[in-house]
């Protein structure tokens, strides 16, 4: 009974978020092959393609290396390594998932704040020889906490030591919150919002694609990124700058941080083959998406096809593309030396095994993330369908006595709180087509309200139960729930007012956001 109830409550949110709009759509107002059809649009292929590309990098620790490298590059002083992990973890959760990058870092993180205790409480025992800290221990979840004992330790720097481990463990899950709102496939409501883009607004074309919402978005992230670093800068360490950038810090504990990163990267070994095959895989999928139609010069789909089908090659096209490439390039060197080889050699295969197989992938690939899309897109079809979405907007049509700058604001705002309970998808799928019909009613550019809208659902700074970031370094045991909600309240607020910013500035002539759209006139509705 109690396994079949285990059962029960692992096989309940798949059944609630995925099963139901296949079941009940069809018996109210759409027909199956409407509903079938969000679960395998354009959309959900990119992010797909997306998936396996990060499961690549992931296999053949391509992130660790860059991640080490970084950190290795920027210095081990307190801020130098803050600004480090943070930038690290933003580039990284801006091609794999937020949580991957999350469960990467905090380990190294953890292993830098156990050495540096180490040493510190080494030095002021007067030791002359110090043990390492096991590192290995440092990967278990949540039970490597530094301790912070000892007679010779005075409180106050007791006190500072917590305070530094409190902001460089928060500093990972906000760069990786903030890192995935930078690229069109970095987090799942970027990707609602092509997706509704190209429901509700079918005319739009490539209004919206990875070109100009990197644009739009990568700026917005490094001032958001900036501003956190100085944020965690201010509330842990006092804003002395002088004792931050480790003017006052003993060099031993710079050292020890520097040794345990160069030992961790000295186990990576060499550049492997399958690390550079990733690498130019990597490479070969960003140029093409940026290079596709990148708006301010003609792009290869212009050139490979005629006016009027370029519409078939699209940002998901180049995604399968790349991805079917990893099941194809090899992960060793082929040898040719057909003469030199032995017995043994000769009856291996020719070709060697390719980065990706499909059992790796059928394993790393989050199916259920993939699933919640197209069920939030048959929900979102329902909603459209059923005159839902436009009559909820025909209510919010009194904000339009207010300036579209303060609308925008007000419902950014609304929906930061709103995501600090409920999943970023959940709350992107709900909020935007209502946003669409309000913005069409008042005569306003949808993206002016679409756009912060989908950004401030990424920015779940306050709860450790709001993204799977904040728990996964909730877990280690540094913070308290007090610790997380007076940091990320202002958090929230940075990053609103970061948002509302860069659609007022930069997002208005990228996206032309002060003229009404003529593909925002009708909305394309099919029964």
């Amino acid at each position: 009974m109690a396994s079949a109830l285990s059962y029960v409550s692992k096989f309940k949110s798949f059944v609630i978020l995925f099963v139901t709009p296949l079941l009940l759509l069809p018996l109210i107002i759409l027909m199956p092959t409407k509903v079938c059809v969000q679960y395998m649009k354009d959309t959900n292929m990119l992010f797909l393609g997306g998936l396996i590309v990060a499961v690549a990098v992931e296999r053949w620790n391509l992130h660790k290396r860059i991640a080490l490298r970084t950190l290795l590059w920027v210095g081990t002083k307190p801020a130098q390594l803050m600004l480090g992990f943070m930038g690290a973890t933003a580039f990284l959760s801006m091609w794999i998932s937020n949580t991957a990058t999350t469960a990467m870092m905090v380990p190294i993180v953890e292993a830098v704040l156990q050495q540096m205790e180490a040493t510190s409480t080494a030095t002021e025992a007067g030791l002359g020889a110090l043990e390492l800290v096991d590192k290995g221990k440092s990967s278990e979840l949540p039970g490597s906490q530094v301790i912070f004992e000892g007679p010779a330790m005075g409180q106050r720097e007791n006190c500072d030591r917590k305070s530094m481990c409190k902001a460089m463990t928060l500093c990972v899950c906000y760069a990786a919150s903030i890192g995935g709102t930078a690229t069109l496939t970095g987090t799942g409501p970027n990707v609602v919002l092509l997706g509704q883009m190209h429901e509700l607004f079918p005319d739009s074309k490539d209004t919206v694609n990875f070109a100009s919402w990197f644009g739009f978005a990568f700026p917005n992230m490094l001032i958001m990124l900036l501003l956190a670093w100085l944020w965690l800068q201010c509330i842990f360490m006092g804003f002395n700058f002088k004792k931050c950038w480790g003017c006052r810090l003993e060099r031993s504990n710079e050292k020890a941080a520097y040794k345990v990163l160069q030992e961790e990267y000295r186990k990576l070994g060499p550049f492997s083959f399958a690390e550079v095959n990733v690498l130019l895989c990597f490479f070969l999928l960003v140029s093409l998406w940026f290079s596709r139609d990148p708006g301010f010069m003609p792009g290869w789909v212009s050139v490979a096809w005629v006016e009027g089908e370029t519409k078939y090659a699209s940002d998901a096209t180049v995604a399968i593309f790349v991805a079917m490439l990893l099941f194809v390039v090899p992960s060793q060197k082929p040898k040719f030396n057909f003469c030199s080889q032995t017995e043994e050699e000769r009856k291996t295969p020719f070709y060697p095994p390719a980065l990706l197989d499909w059992k790796v992938t059928q394993e790393k690939v989050p199916w259920g993330i993939v699933l919640l899309l197209g069920g939030g897109f048959a929900l979102a079809k329902g909603c459209e369908v059923s005159g839902l979405s436009e009559w909820m907007g025909k209510q919010m049509e009194p904000l339009h006595v207010l300036p579209p700058a303060a609308i925008t604001l007000i419902l950014s705002f609304l929906v930061a709180v709103f995501t600090e309970c409920t999943s970023n998808v959940a709350t992107t799928t709900l909020f935007l087509p209502i946003f669409a019909s309000l913005s069409r009613s008042i005569g306003l550019n949808p993206l002016y309200v679409m756009l912060p809208c989908t950004l401030s659902a990424s920015f779940a700074f306050m709860l450790p139960v709001a993204t799977p970031p904040n728990a996964i370094v909730f877990a280690y045991g540094h913070l308290k729930v007090s610790d997380m909600v007076k940091t990320g309240l202002m958090m929230n607020i940075i990053g609103v007012f970061c948002v509302f910013l860069a659609v007022n500035t930069w997002g208005r002539v990228i996206f032309d956001l002060d003229d009404f759209p003529d593909w925002a006139n009708v909305t394309h509705i099919e029964t």
